[in-house]
Parts: structure tokens; C-alpha cells; sequence
């Protein structure tokens, strides 16, 4: 059996995701609710990869640093990994350069005071790229980036300078009618997310944006998405990286706990798995860019 990591991240969005990007700004209930996953989520699932035994990695929002800032230091001194993850949870898309500049430069530094070191690991909030993102992860020196979704168990390298044409209905379709057009690569690693392994968009109400509407079976995602992909990871692919993108505003919930916990179960006992964080995965594939390649018949 090949070589399968499986790479936990939690996103602590908590009243940063409130105020950036689950409209609830100006709603006391729905902030009440990001502080409910700071003050009890954050402790609860650090107890559940404590008691499983496994090294995982934070992404952390700096809002959620400073508001939450004795649980985010038990994150880091239990030894798991922080990463970036903006301040306010705020689209990248809607930022300047000189703001987007500003917030990584901040949120760099508050993780550097609570571990000591800067941190190598770079989430962009939303998942969204800005025209600037790709430039100043790397100007920061991030090792690596986990935002986008090119892949679905492969890491590569995070490029810059991607160029698409947007349909253009008032103009000739010749100047709009072109390919999509591949940037330079960097020495940043892109390790992929994907929807498919994140669990906000099933399974946590939110107003705004009117999709999420937060009441699917848990135990169905876990079936049917979380537990697929493994299978198909390990038993078509035979290697790989499986991402899990999780929340202590769901995963922090009693309802998911018992999930959780019975799945990093199922995952560990397979052969050739094992779990790391996301900076052990990227110093990995800069070592070796074949080390996640498919073993089996299918990529």
C-alpha cells in the first residue's frame, strides 16, 4: 500500500465568520453563536485529536486569535500547527492590495507571538483568490497554500498569473473565445481543499447566503462524501492526501463529535494511512513531487 496522509484542518472562523461572511454583522444571536465555537467547540475538538492521538492544523482567523486567545494557545502548546486564515474572515476579492498586504502581515504576527515562530501555512478566507493573493503568499514566504481546488488528492505548485476571458455578450465573441491560459508556477505547494470535505455548506444554518441551510444528515455527509472520497483515495488511488475541512461552529457541535471521532477511527485503521499536518504534507512534497502520485489505475 502506497502512501496516504490524511491532513485535518480546522478553520476557527467563529464571530470572524459572522462578521465576514455568514451575514450575521449585525445580529447578537448569530455572533452569540461564533462564540459558542471559540469558547466550547476550540476545547472540544482539541480533546478529541488529544484523545486520538493525531497532529492536525489550525487555520485561524486573527480575530479569532485575540478573542479567543487562551484556547488558541492550548491549540498550539498540545503541538498542533496555526496557520493564516485572514483577520475577519473578509473576502480577498473586495480588498485592495495594500489591505490584503496589511492583514497577512498582522495576522502573521499574532500567530508568531502565541507559537514563537512564523507560521508556514497560508488559508485564504472564503477560499477566494484576489488578483494580488497568489504574489503576496508568496512575498510572505508561506511554504505552502490551501485554498484552492485544482486537485482532489494531489498537491502541486500554487501558480501566479492565471489568466481567463469572461463572456463579453457587447462585444466581437473573438476577443472573449480563448482558453484558459496557465500563470508561472512558485515554489509555494498548493494542497487542495474541496467542498465536497468541508462541512459548513451542508450543515450549519446561516441566513445569508440563502444556501446553507444547516439541517442535513450528519451521518449521510459522512457516508456519502467524507467516507467516498477515502474509500476512493485508498482503494483506486492507492495514494495520496485527503484534506478535511472542519469548523468548531460544526464540528464542535454534539452532533458531530461522536462522527468524528468514529471516522479518524475508520481512516487510521487502513494500512499506509497516516495523519500529519498540512506543513509536514508540503515539506514532504518538496522533498519528493512524485511522493502523492497515483498507485493505482485511477488519478
Amino acid at each position: 500500500m502506497g502512501n496516504i496522509d490524511v491532513a485535518i484542518g480546522i478553520d476557527v472562523d467563529c464571530v470572524a465568520g459572522w462578521l465576514g461572511s455568514y451575514g450575521g454583522a449585525d445580529s447578537p444571536a448569530d455572533l452569540s453563536r461564533g462564540l459558542l465555537a471559540g469558547e466550547e467547540g476550540i476545547p472540544r475538538l482539541l480533546q478529541v485529536f488529544e484523545n486520538a492521538d493525531i497532529d492536525t492544523t489550525w487555520f485561524v482567523p486573527g480575530h479569532s486569535l485575540e478573542t479567543f486567545r487562551e484556547n488558541v494557545q492550548a491549540v498550539a502548546d498540545a503541538g498542533h500547527e496555526l496557520g493564516v486564515h485572514g483577520y475577519t474572515h473578509e473576502n480577498p476579492t473586495d480588498l485592495s492590495r495594500e489591505q490584503e498586504d496589511a492583514i497577512l502581515q498582522t495576522s502573521i504576527e499574532l500567530i508568531e507571538d502565541v507559537t514563537g515562530s512564523k507560521p508556514v501555512g497560508h488559508r485564504a478566507s472564503w477560499w477566494e483568490f484576489s488578483e494580488n493573493t497568489p504574489e503576496l503568499v508568496e512575498k510572505h514566504g508561506f511554504r505552502y497554500d490551501s485554498s484552492l481546488m485544482e486537485r482532489d488528492f494531489e498537491p502541486l505548485r500554487m501558480r501566479k498569473g492565471d489568466q481567463w476571458y469572461r463572456i463579453d455578450y457587447d462585444s466581437d465573441p473573438e476577443t472573449w473565445m480563448k482558453p484558459y491560459e496557465y500563470g508561472e508556477e512558485t515554489d509555494v505547494v498548493e494542497i487542495p481543499i474541496s467542498w465536497y470535505r468541508d462541512d459548513i455548506p451542508p450543515m450549519m444554518f446561516i441566513k445569508q447566503p440563502n444556501y446553507n441551510y444547516g439541517y442535513t444528515s450528519p451521518r449521510m455527509v459522512y457516508e456519502e462524501l467524507y467516507k467516498a472520497h477515502f474509500d476512493y483515495l485508498h482503494r483506486r488511488r492507492g495514494a495520496g492526501v485527503y484534506t478535511l475541512t472542519i469548523h468548531p461552529d460544526v464540528h464542535g457541535r454534539p452532533q458531530m463529535i461522536p462522527l468524528l471521532e468514529e471516522f479518524i477511527q475508520y481512516m487510521g485503521s487502513h494500512d499506509g494511512v497516516e495523519f500529519r499536518t498540512l506543513a509536514d504534507v508540503a515539506e514532504k512534497y518538496d522533498e519528493d513531487e512524485s511522493v502523492y502520485e497515483s498507485e493505482g489505475e485511477f488519478v
